[in-house]
C-alpha cells in the first residue's frame, strides 16, 4: 500500500508543479525550436520546453519522503538522476537562450555523461548489494563479470540516456514508453525479491525494495506529466527530462542486477538507437540511400502516415508484449 500511496503523492506533486511551471516557461519564452526537416512538426514550433523539471522535482521530493535515505544505493540513484537532469537542463537552457535547436556541443554532453557513468560504475562494482553479478534473462542463473562490470555499466548509461533522448521525438512517446518500462521493472523486481529472500541476500533485497518504490514514484509523476505532454502537447520534457529518465531507466536495472534485461524491457529504446545508427551507416556507405524514410524509427512510422497517438500505442504495446514474454517464461 505504501508504494501506491507514494505513487499517488508523486502524481499530485507532478500535477501541481506542471500547472505552476507551464506559465513560467511561457513567460520566460522557453520555447522549442523545431528542426526544419521535420515538416509534420512545424505547428509545434514555439511549444514550451524543459517541462521535465516538473516531474524531476516531483520524483526527487517524493523520493526523499518515502524512500530509505539510509540506503546508499537509493541516494546514488537520486543523485545520478539529478546529475543527468542538470546536464539536460544546461543543454535546453542554451537552446532557449540563443533560440537555436543545438545546445551543448556533442563532446561536452558526452564528457559529462561519461564522468557520471564512470563514477557510478565504480560504485556499483564496490557495493555489496550490487557488485559484478548479473541475472541472465530467461534463466535463474547468474554471471559474474568481475571488473568488466565497469565498462558495461558505463555503456548502459550512455545507451539508455541516448535511447530515451532519441525516443523523445513526438508527443508523449518517451513518457509513455518509460512508464511501460518502469511497470515492467516493477513486475520483474517483485519476482526478484522472492528469489533474494529465498537465498537470504538481505542487502540486495533492501536495494531492490528501494528501486521498486522509486519506480512507483516515477510512474505517478510521469502519468501526471503525460496529461500535459500527450498529443497535442502543451509542453515538451526537453533534454532536461529525457536524459534524467534515461538515467533512471539505467539505474532501475543496474542497481538490481537486471542490466541484461534492458534490451528486452526497453526494446523500443534500442530500436530508436539502432535505427539512427543503421540509417547513418547505410547513408554513408551507399552515398545517399536510406533504410528508413526518416530516423529515429518513430519518424519513419510518421512518414508512413501513422498518427502520433497511434505510434505511442505501438511503442507501448511492443514494450508490454516484451514484458509479458519475460514473465511468461519465468524470467
Amino acid at each position: 500500500m505504501n508504494n501506491y500511496f507514494a505513487s499517488i503523492v508523486a502524481f499530485a506533486f507532478s500535477l501541481l508543479l506542471n500547472f505552476l511551471l507551464l506559465p513560467i516557461l511561457k513567460r520566460g519564452k522557453a520555447r522549442q525550436q523545431i528542426l526544419h526537416y521535420v515538416a509534420e512538426h512545424n505547428a509545434k514550433n514555439g511549444t514550451p520546453t524543459m517541462g521535465g523539471i516538473a516531474f524531476i522535482l516531483a520524483i526527487l521530493m517524493a523520493g526523499c519522503i518515502f524512500c530509505d535515505l539510509q540506503n546508499r544505493g537509493t541516494i546514488v540513484i537520486l543523485c545520478v538522476f539529478l546529475g543527468y537532469a542538470i546536464v539536460g537542463f544546461l543543454d535546453d537552457f542554451i537552446k532557449v537562450r540563443f533560440k537555436r535547436n543545438m545546445g551543448l556541443k556533442a563532446y561536452q554532453k558526452l564528457v559529462v555523461q561519461l564522468v557520471i557513468a564512470i563514477l557510478v560504475a565504480i560504485f556499483v562494482y564496490n557495493d555489496i548489494s550490487i557488485g559484478s553479478t548479473l541475472r541472465l534473462p530467461f534463466s535463474q542463473k547468474q554471471v559474474d563479470l568481475g571488473v568488466w562490470i565497469v565498462p558495461l555499466v558505463v555503456f548502459v548509461y550512455l545507451a539508455c540516456t541516448n535511447g530515451v533522448n532519441l525516443t523523445d521525438g513526438i508527443d508523449g512517446l518517451a513518457t509513455t514508453t518509460t512508464i511501460c518500462f518502469l511497470f515492467g521493472m516493477i513486475l520483474l523486481l517483485n519476482k526478484e525479491q522472492g528469489l533474494l529472500l529465498s537465498v537470504g541476500d538481505t542487502y540486495a533485497y533492501a536495494q531492490t525494495q528501494g528501486v521498486v518504490k522509486l519506480c512507483y514514484i516515477a510512474i505517478g509523476a510521469l502519468v501526471a506529466f503525460l496529461l500535459f505532454n500527450c498529443n497535442n502537447a502543451k509542453v515538451f520534457m526537453g533534454d532536461t527530462g529525457s536524459l534524467a529518465l534515461g538515467a533512471l531507466v539505467a539505474c532501475s536495472a543496474i542497481f538490481t542486477r537486471l542490466t541484461l534485461f534492458i534490451p528486452i524491457v526497453g526494446l523500443m529504446f534500442v530500436v530508436s538507437c539502432l535505427s539512427v545508427i543503421l540509417q547513418v551507416v547505410y547513408f554513408k556507405a551507399t552515398k545517399g540511400k536510406r533504410i528508413f524514410l526518416m530516423a529515429p524509427y518513430h519518424h519513419h512510422l510518421q512518414q508512413k502516415g501513422l498518427s502520433e497517438t497511434r505510434i505511442c500505442v505501438v511503442y507501448a504495446t511492443v514494450t508490454l508484449l516484451a514484458i509479458g514474454i519475460l514473465m511468461a517464461c519465468g524470467v
